[in-house]
């Protein structure tokens, strides 16, 4: 028999849980959204505080993997720059301190769709995104 005593506690426990699940979406999207919009917005700070120090971008080309290194990839998004990027999130999913996302990256001017396959992890507190593996191919409409 459950008592109402019971049904509380229960009540309560997944309250928090819910409460703990959002907040954890919450920070993995504010870290991505930091990813997206500082790369958009020429804020390379945003991008340098979504990025673990050490990332690196992989991607194939010619049929062989390409190393973009993180921090090179940063330094070469300029203060103040706006580029024409129209980015999204597709899908986020997480357990613990481990996360897997998927973004899509619209550029209608070079008529390309770009789609970024992220780890994160959480440590110190934060969100960070550990790897970048990416993908693009060409439309020749720019809707998304």
């Amino acid at each position: 028999m459950i008592t109402n005593k019971t049904l509380m506690i229960l009540f309560s426990f997944f309250a928090i849980q819910i409460c703990n699940s959002q907040t954890e979406l919450d920070q993995i999207t504010s870290t991505l959204n930091d990813y997206i919009e500082g790369t958009a917005n020429g804020e390379p700070e945003r991008v340098k505080r979504a990025f673990h120090p050490e990332l690196n971008l992989y991607t194939i080309a010619n049929d062989s993997v390409r190393i973009w290194y993180g921090q090179n990839y940063i330094k070469g998004i300029k203060e103040g720059r706006k580029s024409n990027r129209i980015g999204r999130i597709v899908s986020i999913d997480y357990e613990n301190n481990a996360a897997s996302a998927k973004i899509e990256i619209l550029i209608p001017n070079a008529k390309r769709k770009y789609t970024d396959y992220l780890l994160l992890l959480k440590y110190q507190g934060r969100w960070k995104i550990i790897h970048k593996s990416y993908t693009y191919v060409t439309h020749p409409k720019s809707d998304h």
